[in-house]
């Protein structure tokens, strides 16, 4: 019978949840360390973007919790149908496009600011990042 794991990226201080399935009686386990992103550790190819994406939700979802709205004002808010905000908050993003992730952000107060800056020397290509501050 098959179990779940509960997967965390706890550099970013919150869990994200992923169905894996996985046999009870294993002879043979190892354990590997996360990347940091448990997107890129499952063989996403988008895994950057799905990390983005996620971090954003938490942050309108711990915004509408500390506000404690219901899904229908929250919705309201947004801009978005009630079905829309359950969806997002419980971490289902596919089909959401960042853009919109943030317009929520601003519609709930928040200022967003992009920054564009060089690599460090000790990498080759650019990252994308989120911090909240």
């Amino acid at each position: 019978m098959p179990s779940c794991a509960r997967l965390s990226t706890a550099q970013f201080g919150h869990t994200v949840s992923a169905r894996v399935m996985r046999k009870h009686r294993t002879t043979n386990s190892s354990i590997e360390k996360s990347s940091g992103n448990i997107y890129s550790d499952l063989g996403y190819a988008d895994s950057s973007a799905m990390l983005m994406k996620a971090q954003l939700v938490y942050k309108i979802a711990e915004i509408i919790k500390t506000r404690d709205l219901t899904q229908a004002e929250a919705a309201s808010k947004l801009g978005l149908t009630q079905p829309k905000v359950s969806a997002l908050l419980k971490g289902q993003f596919r089909g959401v496009s960042e853009r919109r992730l943030l317009d929520c952000l601003t519609r709930l107060g928040r200022d967003v600011q992009i920054v564009i800056r060089p690599v460090p020397k000790n990498r080759r290509n650019g990252q994308l990042s989120v911090l909240f501050t």
